[in-house]
């Protein structure tokens, strides 16, 4: 029997159809000229034609992905079925309405109220989602976007309302979901041994299974990124404190653009571009992390895909990654960056050299050969060096596969990590760069300025306070592909 309530109506309103779970034929659903039209607790919308529909009521495994233009309707449940890829290339406009009783307390993206009726508050995420919690209608209302919101944004300006729901669920406590100044969590004291990383974060009876029959210690959550593939439903700052409580290894990871051609996804290949994507990047996740209750010092991991492509590449990466780091750096957070072995890895460690500051603090790689170690050679680095030595490396050694621990399968990528206590550097010394830009981009060292006094920003949009990117000047340009 198709669920109270949830209908999908054919726009002359006579059929009764029900909703498309994940894998289901498209041609069951009902279309018009206009879109398919959906009634949800008291709201009547319309959305284009190629979305799928997912009644989370109906299929609690299914996977929120954000790469798959569709509405999702209901609370999210496990979401065991969720295999996919960590980055999206690209993300698609996707709509997820739930009772706004019950609706998770999520940090890692704005909330903001909204009545049905009213102008939508038009308000931006740095991961391209914004929660709506429509008051009125009792439903939460999160939008997730490829480019700009504005598109699934005019699909809930032009909800109608039918019947108000009998009993409106409550407003969230805080709903511009701002963080305040409440405690912060320690999540990454050392640790060597096994991590993994699932596309979305697990249920707490996942993570309660797998912390006491799995070899597992440490675990890598998606915390935001305009590339983030999967939503995360379960990520709120409890389950961060609870994961700590436990003695879980937090490995936070953002997917900000990627060494690809997206507009909505992809890094710039101009090196001075991709140095200010690096450090908007930083920012937003320095914002997450807080929010989430990560203290300051905690290493934040940047995931950053496989390339082949190095002559267009290499460049852009290098100066988006020292960006991200100088940047984290300031904020007070540690940096890391995910790369693959024959790619990324290679990048920063040619380049390692020139300024070792600005490099960050740990090194993930990406080699899928099934070793639990982390040699030089398990991260394609040259053999003998001493680059990110001392508790600074983890390596993915088998990537997407179906684990099973605890009777709770999830599909992971498995790491191992030789990591010490988070330390933040100050941000790299006035003398690395060849030419250097900014006069004071190095508060305590009081020689700089009068080293560099003769030589202007050449960037008029980076304060002193917030210095240009280590190498972006000394690195070659690329022009951009279109």
């Amino acid at each position: 029997m198709l669920p109270s309530h949830m209908m999908l109506s054919c726009l002359l309103g006579a059929a009764l159809l029900a909703p498309v779970p994940l894998g289901a034929a498209e041609s069951r659903t009902g279309t018009g000229a206009d879109g398919r039209t959906v009634d949800y607790r008291g709201m009547r919308l319309t959305v284009p034609a190629d979305w799928r529909v997912v009644d989370l009521d109906r299929n609690p495994e299914a996977c929120l992905r954000l790469d798959l233009p569709t509405l999702y309707l209901g609370h999210a449940g496990g979401q065991g079925e969720c295999a996919a890829a960590r980055a999206a290339a690209p993300r698609s406009d996707t709509l997820h309405l739930e009772p706004l009783d019950g609706a998770p307390a999520r940090a890692d993206i704005p909330t903001v109220g909204g009545d049905g009726g009213d102008p939508l508050p038009k308000v931006r995420g740095d991961s391209n989602e914004i929660r709506y919690a429509l008051r009125r209608a009792g439903v939460m209302a999160t939008v997730s976007y490829a480019s700009t919101p504005e598109a699934v944004r005019a699909v809930l300006t032009r909800a109608r309302a039918l019947t108000p729901p009998a009993a409106p669920g409550p407003v969230p406590a805080d709903p511009v979901g701002v963080v305040g100044g409440g405690s912060r969590t320690t999540v990454q004291a050392p640790f060597t041994g096994e991590g993994f990383d699932a596309c979305t974060a697990p249920t707490q009876r996942t993570m309660n299974a797998w912390r006491a029959e799995s070899p597992f210690g440490a675990v890598g959550v998606y915390i935001g990124g305009r590339a983030r593939a999967c939503a995360q439903p379960q990520l709120t700052a409890g389950w961060v404190s609870r994961q700590a409580e436990a003695g879980w290894h937090l490995m936070p990871i953002w997917v900000g653009p990627q060494p690809w051609n997206s507009s909505s996804t992809g890094l710039s290949t101009d090196p001075s571009e991709a140095n200010e994507q690096g450090r908007a990047e930083a920012e937003g996740a320095a914002h997450a992390a807080a929010a989430l209750g990560m203290a300051e010092g905690t290493v934040l991991y940047n995931d950053l895909e496989n390339y082949t492509d190095r002559a267009t590449w290499d460049a852009p990466v290098v100066a988006y990654l020292t960006a991200w780091t100088v940047r984290l750096h300031e904020l007070g957070y540690g940096a890391a960056a995910y790369v693959s072995a024959s790619s990324g890895a290679k990048a920063l460690s040619a380049h390692y050299a020139q300024a070792p500051d600005a490099m960050p603090d740990v090194l993930w790689v990406a080699r899928w050969n099934g070793a639990a170690s982390v040699t030089d050679a398990d991260l394609g680095l040259p053999a003998g060096t001493g680059q990110w030595t001392g508790g600074r490396r983890a390596h993915q050694f088998r990537g997407d596969h179906d684990a099973t621990y605890g009777d709770v399968t999830l599909n992971i990528d498995r790491s191992w990590l030789e990591v010490g206590a988070p330390a933040v550097k100050a941000p790299a010394p006035a003398k690395a760069p060849k030419t250097p830009k900014a006069p004071g981009k190095t508060p305590k060292t009081s020689k700089a300025p009068a080293k560099t006094s003769k030589a202007p920003a050449k960037n008029p949009k980076a304060p002193a306070k917030t210095p240009p990117g280590i190498l972006a000047d000394v690195l070659p340009r690329t022009p951009a592909r279109t």
